[in-house]
């Protein structure tokens, strides 16, 4: 399988990490925390945002960004509202790094600045907040993993009460059945 590595540079709020472990553990993505970290791994906003997916969730913890990069080779790519251009730019390839900023700052520019061809941005409106941080990973996540063909996730589901073929035989017309 493809492997895609989401790292959270200094996470601030327990229940964003919460939900992105949660998408790392249903898309088969590494997390990584480089702190400081702004709450404790036993945060129990932590643990509740992430549900019950914690045992599927491939997790290391760092002290600071040099010990990070000590650690692992990238390839690296930075999102930010601050670079140039946009993450459906560029190719992820496999065993991509995909680094998030905190809540309140993104990543420091001296980073940015020193790697502007691994800058990447999702658009929005200038003038207004920026994404929900759980919501910036998804969105970077789901990008290489639509670049890759989706490997070994399930791309169908099943109805429970009823037969996918029943409602193609009642909706000839459709596209999507």
């Amino acid at each position: 399988m493809a492997s895609i590595h989401i790292v959270l540079v200094q996470p601030e709020i327990p229940q964003n990490t919460g939900n992105i472990a949660r998408t790392c553990a249903v898309t088969g993505a590494a997390l990584h925390l480089v702190g400081p970290i702004g709450f404790a791994l036993e945060d129990r906003r932590l643990r509740h945002a992430g549900l019950d997916y914690w045992p599927y969730l491939q997790l290391a913890c760092y002290a600071s960004l040099d010990e990070f990069f000590a650690k692992n080779t990238g390839p690296y790519f930075y999102f930010s509202t601050k670079a140039p251009r946009r993450y459906t730019d560029v190719s992820y390839p496999d065993g991509a790094f995909l680094l998030f900023g905190r809540e309140s700052a993104g990543l420091p520019e001296e980073l940015l600045f020193r790697h502007p061809d691994r800058c990447v941005r999702i658009p929005m409106l200038d003038d207004r907040r920026s994404l929900n941080l759980a919501n910036s990973v998804a969105i970077g996540v789901y990008e290489a993993l639509r670049q890759w063909d989706f490997p070994e996730l399930s791309c169908s589901g099943e109805l429970r009460q009823f037969d996918w073929a029943a409602a193609r035989d009642r909706h000839p017309e459709s596209e999507f059945l």
